[in-house]
């Protein structure tokens, strides 16, 4: 569904607030934009993340704007204290209607210059803290049957690019662990639904506290989205629960020709991708990172590409992506045979003109 398109229903869903929605990495990006609007439709809002401080000015921006938010602050890849805040969000704002996953670290490095605890940390947070949230909202949902997770994923699950091989290992694991779990609870059966909405680049503070060891700032691979176009399609999976959402013209792309020529797409990301995730600066010798602890004073919803920033987003349930894809393919296949079957089909022989 395109973007655009859901300018009818919106106003419709906005009506369906009232419920407890528990986001990780509620203090900045993408997890910030859908808290604020959640915030706006009505929904009490219990905001997950390490920084005190970032949580804080998250919940006073959604208290400024008339809603309800409870912080917790936790890191994610300690279960405990994960399990700690969503009883604290319960206490002060009810039972876990829906649970939104956005948390996540990486490293821009390339493979050799990564250490084992650089790769443990973005392993523990992005894939481990990922799926113990998912563990922690199934632990209160699934006795009250009923319930709503969402997963925010990336073409990044499907496909490795240069810099990223931290986050993209994890980013896959994850994806593994979701196709389990859909699995799992097709067996069951049961009201808990789980949906993953896998998105592009967007515009957000990442790029100014991810760690980098590629000697220039990071930067998004364009086209960039603003992470409020994601947040729409999160709130639309949220009422409208579909197992995945492939947002961003470049998602389906991405993961379509890494299905079709992985090879070719390992030498194009090979030449492009290295250059495409940096920008022409160096960062200051004394740039903090949020590796292994926040970095205070950039928990804000946007990054620092605003102007190339997109605000609109297509959004394709994975479903009909991948059918649409297999029908192109097919017919492709079918072309290529009729045509190799007309060339090597054998040519009538001339008729002699003179006598036999």
């Amino acid at each position: 569904m395109a973007d655009g398109g859901m300018g009818a229903d919106r106003g419709a869903r906005e009506t369906q607030g009232g419920r407890t929605v528990v986001i990780t990495g509620g203090s900045a990006g993408v997890g910030r934009a859908v808290a604020l609007a959640c915030a706006r439709r009505g929904d009490r809002v219990g905001l997950i993340a390490r920084s005190r401080t970032g949580l804080d000015d998250a919940a006073r921006e959604i208290g400024r704007q008339g809603g309800t938010a409870f912080a917790a602050p936790a890191d994610i890849a300690d279960p405990d204290a994960l399990e700690r805040a969503a009883d604290a969000i319960e206490a002060a704002l009810g039972p876990i209607d829906v649970w939104v996953n956005a948390a996540m670290v990486t490293v821009f490095s390339k493979v050799r210059d990564l250490t084992p605890e650089e790769l443990r940390r973005v392993t523990e947070v992005t894939y481990l803290g990922n799926a113990y949230g998912l563990m922690t909202a199934l632990r209160r949902m699934r006795p009250r049957g009923r319930g709503a997770l969402v997963q925010v994923g990336s073409s990044l699950a499907y496909r490795g690019i240069p810099l990223q091989a931290a986050y993209c290992g994890a980013k896959h694991a994850l994806q593994g662990f979701l196709e389990s779990l859909w699995s799992e609870l097709a067996h069951d059966g049961g009201a808990v639904t789980v949906s993953a909405v896998h998105i592009p680049a967007v515009n957000t503070p990442q790029f100014d506290w991810a760690r980098t060891k590629t000697g220039r700032l990071p930067r998004p691979v364009a086209p960039v989205y603003q992470p409020e176009a994601i947040a729409r399609h999160i709130l639309d999976v949220i009422d409208r629960p579909r197992r995945e959402v492939w947002v961003g013209w470049t998602t389906p792309l991405v993961i379509g020709a890494d299905m079709l020529a992985p090879g070719a797409l390992d030498r194009y990301l090979g030449a492009t991708a290295i250059d495409g995730q940096a920008r022409d600066r160096r960062p200051p010798p004394d740039r903090p990172d949020n590796l292994f602890d926040p970095v205070e004073g950039l928990h804000r919803t946007h990054g620092g590409f605003d102007r190339e920033s997109r605000d609109t987003a297509m959004g394709v349930p994975a479903a009909a992506a991948r059918l649409a894809g297999i029908g192109a393919a097919t017919l492709l296949a079918a072309g290529l045979t009729a045509g190799g079957m007309l060339l090597t089909r054998p040519r009538p022989r001339a008729r002699s003109l003179g006598r036999r």
